[in-house]
């Protein structure tokens, strides 16, 4: 039943994926349009900077429907976020209820956070920030339409001196009574919040501006989020739905890379990964070869698993090098990646089902309860990479990004719990046959195998479901390929030990015992291999979990 269910499955989910390939792929370099979108926040991206980065914001056809009214108090705000942390925790500051609107909030002293808050009365965006902070924010530069393409790659550094837009906040908060006719901005020091007013380009409702940013020293190194905000009314006078269209282009990069501060070392931790999966698949064969005589299917499954799993990492990591060169991936090369992973994630949970039915081990031939468990598994994980292609090849602040998002999250918490009712019938299996077969030796030492692999899954699915997500969490934000890292040593960890547990053996094709095991509770006895009595064993008898005196003979032939 599973060799004829994973040929169809694979073949509606690589149709999937030639479907979703042909849209557009995002990358660092980000490309976001919106239409008649009704949220009221939307995050369009986290990334890591280090010192000398920059990234480059391109808003257009920014506009509600209906449209604002300029001399209604009670209109909408609309207006974007930056917020910086440390790591990728959740923001104290963002954190907030969801009826609140933080545009209506002025920055807390020490936050690390600025608001752009769009006035479409006056055509211009209000840029707060807290005072105390600013040493910790970057210098966020506008740009007006007529030296827009002095933006390329690289920041332009001659800006901090031309322009007063350049200056760093403490700097123009000193020159408030200074007025900049060219740039029509303004500045006002309130207490400790800081307010910059830059002019933004109304074309009968339809606002359009540019603005960038750069990272000038290590106080300003962080994760930084920016979020796009819309809210309606106030609470005292609440509006009906209004919907707002958006179109967005962000460039991000680092000194050196494309990729986030915390994504830079994946290329080469993928493909050290790569050679580690390759050469334990070597070993595997080698062992394989050296026990020809008891080697069955299942093992070769199982050597195609380590090898599947280290081309998938390859093309990661190529994947990753040209996004990190570029800022986008390879069309090619990022479908072959897609196709290898859907590969590996399908053979990866049907070689855990085999081996936790006890095909082989058990038995060699699979129930009717069996086959539904692959009758899942299979869709469920197919769906599982369908979701994470789809999460991968669209931009962060789509709609369907956190719908996906969510679908990925619980098919695969469902899949780890599926394959965990395999083993769980296996023991329940070798539990009711140790003492009723008059082989209680064997059946209990299997037992006692595959209770050793229910607890192996249980901790890989708990380590690299929950613990990993919780350090990449916790870790600053330049460490988080650690969880990456985390995530393959468990897999490989997981890998060696499945393989060491049920690899081939000469006594007996899937288990050796030791003699000596306290968790054995009878021996077999082997009288004689000659005569009359050859194939003949001495067995003890089980009576209330104690075993009697007297033996009774039983042939093996």
């Amino acid at each position: 039943m599973a060799a004829r269910g994973l040929p169809a499955a694979l073949t509606v989910a690589v149709l999937g994926l030639a479907l979703l390939c042909a849209g557009p792929a995002g990358a660092r370099v980000h490309h976001l349009t919106l239409k008649d979108d009704v949220r009221q926040k939307v995050h369009l991206n986290t990334f890591g900077f280090f010192k000398n980065g920059f990234m480059k914001v391109n808003v257009s056809n920014l506009s509600l429907k209906p449209p604002v009214d300029a001399d209604d108090k009670s209109s909408s705000s609309v207006g974007f976020s930056l917020d910086r942390t440390r790591n990728d925790g959740f923001s104290t500051y963002l954190d907030e209820e969801v009826d609140y609107c933080i545009l209506n909030k002025k920055p807390e002293q020490g936050v690390s956070v600025v608001i752009l808050l769009l006035d479409f009365k006056n055509d211009v965006v209000k840029v707060r920030f807290s005072a105390e902070a600013s040493h910790l924010l970057p210098k966020i530069s506008f740009v007006s339409e007529e030296n827009a393409t002095a933006l390329t790659t690289k920041p332009p550094k001659s800006s901090e001196d031309k322009s007063d837009s350049g200056k760093s906040p403490t700097e123009t908060n000193k020159n408030t009574d200074g007025k900049d006719t060219k740039s029509k901005r303004s500045t006002t020091s309130s207490q400790s919040i800081v307010e910059q007013e830059h002019p933004v380009h109304n074309d009968r409702g339809t606002i359009s501006f540019q603005f960038f940013f750069n990272i000038s020293s290590d106080n300003q190194e962080g994760l930084y989020s920016l979020y796009f905000h819309k809210c309606i009314g106030s609470a005292e006078k609440p509006r009906d739905q209004q919907l707002f269209s958006l179109d967005i282009e962000i460039t991000e990069k680092n000194p050196e890379s494309y990729l986030s501060a915390g994504e830079i070392p994946l290329p080469k931790l993928y493909i050290s990964m790569a050679l580690f999966f390759f050469l334990s698949g070597t070993v595997w064969i080698h062992i394989l070869r050296k026990r020809r005589n008891d080697v069955f299917k299942i093992h070769w499954l199982m050597a195609a698993l380590p090898f599947t799993k280290s081309l998938s990492l390859v093309f990661h990591a190529i994947d990753y090098h040209y996004i990190s060169s570029q800022g986008f991936p390879i069309e090619g090369w990022a479908v072959v990646y897609y196709i290898t992973h859907l590969f590996k994630g399908a053979l990866l949970f049907i070689t855990i089902a085999l081996i936790g039915t006890g095909w082989a081990f058990i038995k060699h031939i699979l129930s009717d309860k069996d086959k539904k468990i692959f009758m899942i598994v299979i869709p469920l994980q197919v769906l599982a990479n369908v979701a994470y292609i789809i999460i991968e090849s669209t931009e962060e602040g789509t709609t369907e990004y956190g719908l996906w998002k969510e679908i990925l999250f619980l098919v695969d918490l469902l899949c780890c719990g599926a394959i965990l009712f395999p083993v769980v019938w296996s023991i329940r299996h070798l539990q009711e046959a140790s003492a009723t077969d008059g082989k209680a030796a064997i059946n209990l030492a299997k037992l006692k195998l595959f209770r050793h692999y229910y607890v192996m899954i249980v901790c890989y699915i708990y380590f690299t479901q929950i613990i990993a997500i919780l350090i990449k969490i916790a870790v600053p934000f330049q460490w988080k390929w650690l969880y990456q890292l985390l995530n393959e040593m468990a897999t490989l960890v997981f890998f060696v030990l499945t393989g060491y547990k049920f690899r081939p053996a000469s006594d007996n094709p899937y288990l050796q015992l030791s003699q000596d095991d306290e968790d054995d509770l009878e021996m077999e006895a082997v009288v004689t291999t000659s005569g009359v009595m050859e194939g003949m064993k001495k067995v003890k008898k089980v009576v209330n979990g104690s075993a009697e005196p007297r033996g009774e003979w039983e042939s093996t032939a």
